[in-house]
């Protein structure tokens, strides 16, 4: 099997390096992480090398911190054994998803460390670094500070008992674990005890002011996006202040001082790290990617969540140590995407996870449109099986699917698969061909507009125009009567709408890499790249194509039903289910106190008196005599059990 070859920069042309961000490793990704960071990054990286230019898209699975250590302990792994297990779980999710990663690598390997390091101790040198003492809590039974998230207890503030230690998730306050009421550790249960830690901090108001001059070019350069501006402009306004980039685990990035030997970096200063140290497993010319800011242009993509940290921390990290790097020039952010008007929860069974897709049965590039028409690019959007289903029937198959299907169809059964001579020059009254090909490249224009700036969204909307006018050229003038009476226009409409199919096949291809697959097949040709201007020449009169096959299938609406139980329906839904059965429980477990507390109270009133109920029962035995060969009954009240309790507490 021939070795891929490797993909650096080249001199004099426009070198793109992409990132996204790096999906936390002990988590299974939902349709929101997937269209949020890596489906967007591999739509810009699939047309920035259509567009021939060299691309490299790197990501990979972060996978140091408190998160995996306490989940290996809970699961009762090592970290390794839980970090081995879902990389692969990732990588499944993303290949079924065709996302394309030029390397997908991880952040637990040996370039990570050396990198790390690297970069920690310039910032020591050059004096960002601090040393602080402060008080956390501290689980006495498994020996090992706590993040605040992982004590729980009572609110301070509104009694709900499941609060966090940094936040009540029922009233919304912000905590700190010590104010929590009964506080325990999430692991074991045991009481944490405050106790006095040292950390090193990063001294990010020392370096604001040129945190400050390179986000106001880079920005304004790289055409960030509203959310990512106005989330930086909103830290620095606040004054940036020392950060804690230490922790007290033993899962992580070694710190490379003497006395830290049982600390390691913070997970957020180091998983930035990873987009150099994956690319260094990846080639060792990795510099030529990350120290070449004269002739690399940096792309991430990635949630509004994750914007701080790479456009404030990492991008501080870099400045700090004084070295040449290839800083973001263009930072892609999305908001949410949310799940039948509510949110995504695994725990919960609500939504669909990248492990649970492939269930449905519907191919990846409909998954693929479907999402990227809705990205959330400017505001939150809705995943509904109604409108998934709506965009396979009445956008995918309907437009695309029937224009495609039915030309080649034609150009089969009535001129068995040859492309009859034309000239894309042709014209007559009936139909303005010029002014047709002029509208095809007027939305081409827009199209590699609107990718060029990272609006995806824009981007497929005009595709999606370029196939409707296919269909309009079609429309009436497809037939036997119009092949018949006039071929001359007729043979001119195939050879424009076979070379506007293979021109959908390119613009198709950073979207639904399949169905670009599926079509130039068809077409007996190889995948074009995107070009600035159509001529409608690629594909010749006498060419040879390929048989018709379905781009798409119709989902029957029925379905929409069955996938709204199978994945949890709506969360209003959900939660008044889980209320209702939580409300049942809770009866249950009432009513056998209560059962329970009367009979108690039964045995305490008896108390002494049971040895007279006894004897009291003995006599009314005796005194029972037949009549009419039955047997008379005791009076009621003579027995203890009829006798009445007291009142149990609701």
């Amino acid at each position: 099997m021939a070795t891929a070859k490797i993909i650096l920069p080249e001199e004099g042309k426009q070198n793109i390096l992409i990132t996204s961000a790096l999906p936390y490793v002990n988590n299974v990704p939902h349709l929101g992480n997937v269209v949020g960071s890596v489906l967007s990054a591999d739509v810009f990286s699939r047309f920035s090398k259509l567009r021939d230019r060299p691309t490299l898209f790197i990501c990979g699975t972060d996978e140091y911190g408190t998160a995996t250590e306490t989940k290996a302990l809970e699961t009762g792994q090592t970290p390794q054994e839980l970090c081995d297990e879902f990389h692969k779980k990732h990588k499944d999710v993303y290949d079924w998803f065709e996302i394309a990663f030029d390397y997908f690598g991880r952040t637990t390997t040996e370039q990570q460390t050396v990198i790390a390091q690297d970069i920690f101790l310039k910032l020591h040198k050059n004096g960002f670094l601090e040393e602080r003492t402060t008080t956390q809590p501290y689980c006495e039974t498994h020996e090992s500070f706590l993040a605040d998230r992982y004590v729980e207890g009572t609110c301070p503030k509104c009694q709900y008992d499941d609060a966090r230690g940094d936040q009540c998730d029922k009233c919304g306050s912000l905590l700190d674990p010590f104010e929590l009421i009964n506080p325990h550790c999430k692991l074991d249960g045991a009481t944490p005890v405050p106790r006095d830690t040292t950390h090193i901090f990063l001294r990010l108001d020392k370096v604001q002011p040129d945190i400050e001059k390179w986000f106001s070019e880079s920005s304004v350069k790289g055409a960030w996006p509203h959310n990512g501006v106005s989330i930086t402009r909103s830290w620095l306004n606040k004054g940036l202040e020392g950060r804690s980039i230490t922790r007290d685990l033993k899962w992580g990035t070694p710190i490379p001082l003497p006395g830290y030997e049982n600390k390691v970096l913070y997970v957020w200063f180091d998983a930035c790290i990873g987009y150099p140290s994956i690319t260094a497993n990846y080639t060792k010319d990795w510099e030529l990617w990350w120290r070449n800011p004269e002739n690399v242009k940096l792309y991430q993509f990635m949630g509004k969540d994750n914007v701080p940290f790479h456009t404030v921390i990492f991008p501080g990290s870099q400045i700090g140590t004084e070295d040449k790097w290839t800083m973001l020039n263009h930072l892609s952010t999305t908001e949410y995407l949310n799940y039948e008007n509510g949110k995504f929860s695994k725990s919960r069974g609500v939504g669909v996870f990248g492990d649970s897709v492939k269930a449905t049965g519907i191919p990846p590039s409909v998954w693929r449109y479907y999402l990227l028409a809705n990205r959330p690019e400017t505001g939150d959007t809705q995943f509904e099986w109604k409108s998934f289903i709506a965009a396979n029937n009445s956008e995918l198959l309907a437009n695309l699917g029937n224009f495609v299907n039915r030309l080649i169809k034609f150009v089969n059964a009535k001129l068995d698969g040859v492309i009859p001579e034309f000239s894309p020059t042709h014209t007559e009254e009936s139909f303005d061909f010029p002014n047709f090909i002029s509208e095809i490249n007027a939305l081409l224009a827009e199209y590699v507009a609107d990718m060029e700036a990272v609006r995806l969204r824009a981007g497929l909307e005009k595709f999606m125009r370029v196939s409707a006018r296919g269909n309009n050229l079609l429309a009436g003038r497809l037939d036997n009567a119009n092949l018949t009476g006039n071929p001359t226009r007729t043979h001119t409409i195939i050879g424009l709408a076979l070379n506007l199919s293979y021109l959908l096949a390119s613009l198709a291809s950073p979207f639904m890499p399949s169905t670009a697959t599926s079509i130039v097949e068809q077409l007996n040709a190889p995948l074009l790249s995107i070009p600035d201007k159509w001529t409608p020449d690629a594909l010749p009169g006498g060419h040879k194509i390929g048989k018709a096959a379905y781009l798409f299938t119709r989902i029957d609406e029925k379905r929409e039903a069955e996938w709204r139980t199978q994945y949890g329906g709506t969360q209003a839904s959900r939660l008044a289910e889980e209320e209702a059965k939580a409300k049942k429980t809770a009866d249950k477990a009432r009513d056998k106190e209560r059962k329970k507390a009367k009979k108690d109270a039964a045995k305490s009133v008896s108390g002494d008196k049971n040895k007279k109920v006894e004897e009291k029962g003995k006599e009314a035995d005796l005194k029972t005599d037949k009549v009419d060969g039955q047997v008379e009954i005791p009076y009621r009240g003579v027995v203890a059990e009829e006798q009445t309790p007291a009142t149990a507490a609701p």
